[in-house]
């Protein structure tokens, strides 16, 4: 290798050394791959066909040719005999951190562009469609402000859908990132919270994704960067950017990758797999949905190229068993309790609603630009998901062109073929159990047969577009690099072409500001502490109309008291009729009262009411152990609301923003 070689070539790893187990180079991918990758090796000394014959001095280096792929461009030029001025570019004039750190501002400037309108007023902007999911998220991130203060128990509360609670751990309630954002939740409310999360998850999935491919992958700068940003801003993760920030949050799973692949050829097998049932820990906190899917991918994928060359199973089966057993045995003991309760606990439910396992993706949506995207079109994409947070797929045409062409160009490299089938398998998954083109059933899809086994009966499948998101990542990174290696006559033209073929590809679901409306602010009378006058321990505060999927603002009052106040109903997952085991259901027991006073404040039509209605509203409050009823005075349609409870309990009076009907002595037990 030449002094020029050693220059272009990046920082070796810390762990270069380690072993087999671990990556040699930066060239040299990990596990099952390191059999096959290109590696140099040091330049030897020529040793002189007479075995009597003096020796000649060693060189300092050996020469390089223009055939070398790796050579730089003034190096090449030396062996053709010109001359040449040493330059670099200033790009490799940079150390390894400080590239790092400009792809990470990057990153960070696209993300702060994406959050852009919500950051400019966090708690009176949500998302244009679909609020309930935000309010959830700010509710649990106050959840875990009364974890950390007052040693709350974590997996249940009872603060909302009170008297019968909810089952934390049965609805992702991210402790693993509300917990490290307890310090901002308290200074500046969870609303704050909530954007920061989104940014970070945006920028850091992206981050983390470029720092595994340019370690571990690939030694091209610009092939990681493209690799992490689509891997970060695909058109999936900027669609539950706005509602699902546990989702975005993926900047654990390419070191969770790279832990299972290390461990195909670890010496280490015991201390590797303890490091990936830590990293598995955690992400269970953050989203067991995600982290699912990744150990899927990953024995598609170590399938996948077993299938190809089975001799390699010989080398990687004892050092993979041993390490997956004790990622099993250490993440089991860890996440044992939080698991029962999950399955076992209160509230407990076992597979998700009928309405969500039936979400797959159009296959028309994979050629369709995203909706938050340049290229995107609300109107257009209106049948192609379920809704407009879960387009997990949506790639556009050019795109999913040059990802076919990918796959044929690299047609002979193990690990590409690898990438295709896993990438095409959790495409076929996300379709649902009924494949479909533009709206139209076609046939019964392969999901049909998965959906009741266990553990799968409780997954989205159009979220399996994600996994195939992450795939076209790697394969646009493997392709820059291949690109850059060329050496034709004129390498300028080819990497411009390549460029041109990136930005043909990727500007149409360039990522745009999430798109926002104004919602109703928390009242004054809950932020003034007005309500603390009425409000008991162990009653509540009823909003009107009463909390529920649709109806969410009144969770967002006691995220902003850190969940001071206890409410009925909310949005939740819970299991049917509140009887533990059955199947998942949004919202708690169903509400005579709550869906009538639901209704009047969307239709804003005053029912009549008799004496019967009467009397069934008042069990429910003293069911729900109901303090005060509260009323915005900006609530759509207020006065028909008005009107219906004080039909049902008489008159309220009027305090700051808000009515308030005190209905203490008609809930009182002892009277």
């Amino acid at each position: 290798m030449t002094p020029a070689e050693s220059r272009a070539l990046p920082a070796p790893h810390p762990e270069a050394a380690a072993g087999p187990d671990e990556m040699v180079s930066h060239r040299t991918p990990v596990g099952l791959f390191a059999a096959t990758a290109p590696t140099e090796a040091p330049a030897e000394p020529e040793t002189p066909t007479d075995p009597h014959a003096p020796s000649e001095p060693e060189a300092p280096s050996r020469p390089v040719t223009p055939a070398d792929p790796h050579a730089p461009a003034e190096a090449a030029a030396v062996a053709d005999g010109a001359e040449v001025v040493p330059t670099r570019a200033w790009w490799r004039r940079w150390t390894r951190r400080r590239q790092h750190l400009a792809v990470g501002g990057l990153f960070l400037l696209a993300a702060l562009w994406v959050t852009s309108r919500i950051w400019l007023d966090p708690s009176g902007r949500v998302a244009s469609l679909y609020t309930g999911d935000p309010a959830q998220v700010q509710f649990f991130l106050a959840h875990s402000v009364r974890v950390v203060l007052h040693g709350e128990y974590p997996f249940y509360t009872e603060q909302f859908n009170y008297p019968d609670g909810v089952n934390l751990m049965a609805n992702t309630a991210v402790l693993a990132l509300g917990i490290p954002m307890v310090p901002v939740t308290l200074l500046f409310g969870p609303a704050v919270s909530f954007v920061v999360l989104v940014t970070l998850g945006l920028a850091g999935t992206a981050m983390a994704w470029y720092l595994m491919l340019s370690r571990h992958l690939v030694r091209t700068p610009l092939a990681a960067a493209v690799g992490g940003w689509f891997c970060g801003f695909s058109p999936a993760m900027l669609s539950h950017a706005s509602w699902h920030p546990n989702i975005i949050s993926q900047f654990l799973l390419p070191f969770i990758v790279w832990r299972v692949l290390v461990l195909t050829r670890s010496r280490r097998p015991v201390r590797d797999g303890a490091l990936l049932a830590l990293l598995v820990t955690v992400q269970a906190f953050i989203n067991e949905e995600i982290l699912l899917f990744t150990a899927l991918a990953c024995g598609v994928f170590l399938l996948a190229v077993l299938a190809q060359e089975p001799a390699r199973w010989s080398a990687a089966w004892r050092p993979l068993g041993i390490g997956v057993v004790t990622c099993a045995l250490l993440a089991g003991a860890l996440l044992a309790y939080p698991l029962y309760v999950q399955f076992a606990g209160p509230m407990a439910y076992h597979g998700l609603s009928d309405a969500v396992k039936d979400y797959g993706n159009d296959i028309a949506a994979f050629f369709a630009p995203g909706s938050p995207t340049l290229g995107g079109n609300q109107r257009a994409n209106i049948n192609l998901a379920p809704n407009y947070s879960e387009e997990n797929a949506f790639f556009g045409w050019s795109l999913s062109m040059l990802a076919i062409g990918i796959v044929v160009w690299l047609r002979r490299e193990l690990i590409v073929r690898a990438l295709a089938v896993t990438g095409l398998f959790f495409a076929v998954l996300s379709l649902g159990e009924r494949v479909s083109w533009w709206d139209r059933e076609l046939v019964s899809g392969p999901w049909q047969l998965l959906v009741h086994l266990p553990l799968l009966d409780a997954v989205v499948p159009t979220r399996f577009g994600l996994i195939t998101s992450v795939v076209i990542g790697l394969l646009l990174a493997l392709a820059v690099e291949r690109a850059w290696a060329l050496r034709p006559a004129d390498r300028r033209t080819v990497r411009t072409l390549t460029a041109a073929g990136l930005a043909f590809a990727l500007l149409p679901i360039a990522p745009m500001p999430l798109r926002m409306v104004s919602r109703p602010p928390v009242p004054d009378f809950i932020t003034a502490d007005r309500w603390r006058a009425y409000v008991g321990p162990d009653q509540t505060l009823v909003p009107i109309p009463v909390p529920s999927m649709g109806n969410t603002h009144g969770m967002r009052w006691a995220a902003a008291t850190n969940l001071d106040f206890k409410i009925p109903g909310g949005y939740f997952l819970a299991p049917r009729n509140g009887n533990t085991g059955d199947a998942g259901r949004f919202g708690g027991r169903p509400s005579g009262v709550g869906q009538m006073l639901e209704e009047v404040a969307t239709t804003g039509r005053t029912p009549k009411l008799d004496d019967r209605q009467r009397r069934r509203f008042a069990d429910e409050l003293r069911h729900w152990r109901a303090a005060i009823l509260v009323l915005p005075l900006r609530q759509q349609n207020a006065e028909p609301l008005r009107r219906t409870v004080e039909d049902l309990v008489g008159p309220g009076r009027q305090e700051l923003d808000v009515w308030v009907w005190d209905v203490r002595a008609l809930t009182d037990r002892s009277v």
